[in-house]
């Protein structure tokens, strides 16, 4: 099935570029590959049969990577012999008609994040704005930890990020989280990030005692980006409805020099990081 469904999926519904060279009409295993965060050989060894048991983490990221719909998402779940995600649990699976849209934002910054702030799909642009988030484990891309680190978490954005109010971006991200936990009060994940935030962070403990419910809406932010300087940033955040995704993007003001330095971004790519 899985190349059945790689086959069907035109590489510019995924954001890819088309060569006039090529050959393949849907996805190759290669891009596959690099979307769901899995090897190549591991992609030929599913197609073949010969890895059957692939994880929960891993079915997930395919199905998102192949733009599945629910029914197809959860029938790769039991082909893999695993439990499809309960109506009741946070999705990470992204509908391919937001995935139609995202694919046409062109060269805008924007990420999509679960209802618990679980980082699960990012474009070009924002990796180049921001740093690549694929560096950081797939279980700790979650933008509240981001904001109330516990240990040594890695960031998502590898570059300072400042805020037009820090404080106020804090209560935003606590309050969207209780009003999660109304949303999906099963939700294993969910509890188990607040849990872990509530006991090892003094400040979200502080303002989850406080008992706010919102909705992270907006922000302005200034990323100081290592290779084009500052760049400062409109942020707005959308939800899709029933899933609660978060779709959030990063704007410059149009015709501005933070554009131009955006679009240098763009074309130079993510810089290359190193650890001292």
């Amino acid at each position: 099935m899985i190349r059945t469904w790689r086959d069907r999926l035109p590489p510019s519904a995924a954001a890819l570029p088309v060569g006039r060279s090529r050959r393949a009409t849907g996805l190759r295993r290669e891009e596959l590959a690099e979307l769901a965060g899995v090897s190549v050989d591991y992609i030929v060894r599913l197609e073949q049969g010969r890895a059957t048991t692939p994880s929960a983490q891993v079915v997930a990221s395919l199905a998102r990577a192949l733009q599945l719909t629910v029914a197809e998402r959860d029938h790769l779940y039991r082909l893999a012999n695993l439990i499809p995600p309960a109506d009741g649990a946070i999705s990470d699976h992204i509908p391919p008609g937001v995935h139609r849209v995202l694919s046409r934002l062109g060269d805008v910054a924007v990420a999509v994040f679960a209802a618990d702030w679980q980082l699960i799909w990012w474009n070009r642009s924002w990796a180049a704005l921001l740093g690549d988030p694929s560096s950081a484990p797939p279980r700790l891309r979650n933008f509240a930890r981001e904001r109330f680190p516990v240990g040594a978490d890695p960031r998502l954005a590898q570059w300072p990020v400042i805020e037009r109010d820090g404080d106020v971006a804090d209560v935003a991200v606590v309050s969207d989280l209780r009003r999660a936990t109304g949303r999906f009060p099963q939700d294993a994940r969910l509890a188990a990030l607040i849990h872990e935030l509530n006991t090892g962070n003094e400040r979200f403990a502080e303002l989850w005692a406080m008992g706010t419910v919102a909705a992270h809406r907006e922000d302005h932010k200034t990323i100081e980006h290592p290779s084009v300087g500052p760049v400062m940033v409109d942020c707005d955040v959308l939800t899709d409805g029933d899933s609660e995704f978060k779709i959030v993007i990063m704007t410059p003001e149009p015709g501005s020099e933070d554009e131009t330095k955006l679009r240098l971004a763009v074309v130079a790519g993510p810089p290359v990081t190193t650890s001292g």
